[in-house]
């Protein structure tokens, strides 16, 4: 059982403090105390193997107040003296154990708060922690210590610079610490120990041989940073050749929240916090303003700011600076200023740039939905076009029908296709939840490695055949679709090549975003749709034509079901023509009486 003591542990006392209300928190910090609360609850009992170690979590503390010193700043060259919010999280990490086997319960920490928290001088004790002084032993049995031969601790950034920032800082604060000094060697790239071996390395995208590792810690600094989840595949597929292995994720909110590997791992962490998923291995703490807080209502700041709780010579200033970043943001009117400030000092999420192509209208666009019940409820038997952005064979093609309904709105629907290669390979790649797509229905993953494009005949007529379609039109790219026009002609189909040129496509793109923020286009709910809308940017002419573009040209990031959209909006006319000529017929019909 765990050790104990009369006098409660400051990690409990925290946890209490936040759910009592008397620290200024957000829901996610709240729930992150109210699950530890539960668990100490509940510790060592049938199905929850886990207790918390006080003498474990006392260690880490004691590592930090007592060995490590501050690299930089106005407390530089002090020892450290935690916080809160800051012995609450170690205590977690490194105090929950199973009870059998002393072995550490987190194998991931997910740590996202405002910059200025010291969230990377934090990681470079813990990286120190590791090379020198982490171990496994039975729960309340500290004589039965097993040390890690050749410990290895991986210092992990989006460039080499950055990956550098945690492990220059551990250089700095094991140089000043006595105690560190004199059980590691500070080599020009890695830090050794001088009896066990093993290593504590900065490294990124760019660096060579990174296949192989066995980290008992994996950092990974500023994740928003990340285009890809590349390196936290670098680090998962490296899990599990320790007793106890950890990766250590720390960061801020990003400016991406559509498209960020790390915004995804956040969502996984609300809904871990929200009990929505069970992960019992995978500490989660977000600090970060609550949604309708008000951003000018400087005592919200705590939230996203945890050293704000106590203050001292430190968190004076870092609130002053605060002040002074929100005073010339929101004085200057800079969307981007404001969105930076947001970002950095609240921990809030911005979706979109300055040249997305639906910046500031996502929210819009998902007041457009409808369900599928209702969407066929409403085109039942209507006439459509039907768009086709068919891409490379190897990766994902869209489709897409629009129509007119009878109140003058239009109505979207759209399906992908990509072959089974290549959702392995974004599995792999970029985390893009291809089989999820297709399992509720907004996408078909076709056999073997190309897309046979006689798939998107077969599911127009079927679409024609359960809903009553009437298909007026292809509208293709044919410079990509030779084979396909030929069929779709033998089946009577009527095909209209759509030029992928910007002055083809730059109005019907305008049109589609200017009846988005009209109201005047409906969608079915599909969030694969939703994604390729969210992934598109514009390039602008010096006519200020537009078109649409992926960020990168290789981006994993797809618009394949937006363009395909487009497509029928370059033929918008013939829609309307169509439909007012049934309607005329209707109108002038003799029914004989």
């Amino acid at each position: 059982m765990p050790t104990c003591s009369t006098k409660i542990h400051p990690a409990e006392r925290y946890a209490r403090e936040v759910v009592a209300g008397l620290k200024v928190c957000c829901e996610w910090e709240i729930k992150a105390c109210q699950r530890y609360l539960k668990d100490l609850a509940r510790q060592g009992a049938d199905g929850f193997p886990y207790v918390f170690d006080e003498s474990r979590a006392q260690r880490i503390i004691d590592w930090f107040e007592k060995c490590c010193r501050h690299p930089r700043g106005v407390l530089s060259g002090k020892l450290i003296k935690l916080n809160g919010s800051q012995i609450f999280d170690l205590s977690n990490i490194f105090g929950w154990v199973h009870k059998d086997t002393g072995r550490r319960r987190f194998k991931k920490a997910y740590d996202e708060e405002a910059r200025g928290n010291a969230k990377s001088v934090k990681l470079s004790g813990v990286g120190l922690y590791g090379m020198c002084a982490d171990c496994v032993y039975p729960p309340g049995h500290p004589e039965l210590r097993e040390y890690e031969l050749m410990p290895e601790i991986d210092c992990v950034a989006v460039d080499k610079n950055q990956a550098r920032k945690v492990w220059d800082a551990a250089v700095v604060m094991g140089k000043a610490s006595p105690d560190i000094k004199k059980r590691l060697k500070f080599l020009r790239s890695k830090i050794e120990h001088k009896t066990r071996a093993g290593e504590m390395v900065p490294f990124s995208k760019d660096t060579d041989n990174k296949n192989g590792a066995a980290p008992c810690i994996f950092i990974i600094d500023e994740y928003h940073e990340h285009k890809t989840s590349a390196m936290y595949q670098v680090g998962e597929s490296s899990m599990g050749k320790r007793s106890q292995c950890l990766m250590y994720i720390i960061t801020t909110a990003g400016n991406n929240a559509e498209n960020s590997p790390c915004k995804k791992e956040h969502d996984i962490c609300c809904k871990i916090l929200n009990g929505e998923i069970v992960q019992e291995d995978y500490f989660c703490m977000i600090r970060c303003l609550d949604k309708g807080d008000d951003p000018h209502d400087f005592n919200n700041l705590p939230k996203a700011n945890p050293i704000l709780h106590e203050m001292t010579d430190y968190s004076e200033i870092l609130l002053q600076e605060i002040i002074s970043e929100h005073d010339l943001a929101y004085g200057s009117g800079d969307p981007a200023k404001i969105r930076e400030w947001l970002i950095k000092r609240c921990d809030l999420w911005q979706e979109g740039s300055n040249d997305k192509y639906m910046d500031g209208l996502m929210d819009k666009w998902h007041e457009a939905e409808v369900s599928p019940d209702e969407f066929a409820e409403l085109t039942r038997g209507l006439s459509c076009l039907n768009g086709d952005d068919l891409s490379k064979r190897t990766d994902l093609t869209g489709q897409a029908f629009l129509f007119k309904l009878h109140d003058g709105r239009y109505a979207l629907k759209a399906h992908g296709f990509i072959p089974e290669s290549g959702v392995i390979r974004h599995e792999h790649s970029d985390r893009v939840p291809y089989r999820y797509y297709a399992k509720q229905g907004w996408c078909t993953i076709t056999e073997g490695d190309v897309i046979d494009y006689d798939n998107l005949i077969d599911h127009a007529q079927d679409e024609e055949f359960t809903n009553g379609y009437k298909i007026i039109e292809w509208d293709i790219d044919a410079a990509l679709a030779t084979q396909l026009e030929n069929n779709l002609q033998k089946q009577g189909y009527t095909v209209v090549e759509i030029r992928q040129n910007i002055t083809t496509l730059s109005e019907p793109t305008k049109l589609f975003r200017e009846m988005t923020i009209q109201g005047k286009l409906i969608h079915e709910k599909n969030e694969l749709l939703d994604w390729c809308v969210s992934n598109a940017y514009q390039y602008t002419d010096a006519n200020e034509n537009i078109r649409l573009s992926k960020k990168n040209k290789d981006d994993s990031q797809r618009i394949d079901l937006l363009a395909a959209a487009i497509n029928t909006m370059a033929r918008l006319s013939e829609l309307d023509d169509v439909v007012q000529d049934i309607s005329d017929k209707i109108l002038n019909e003799d029914f004989g009486f």
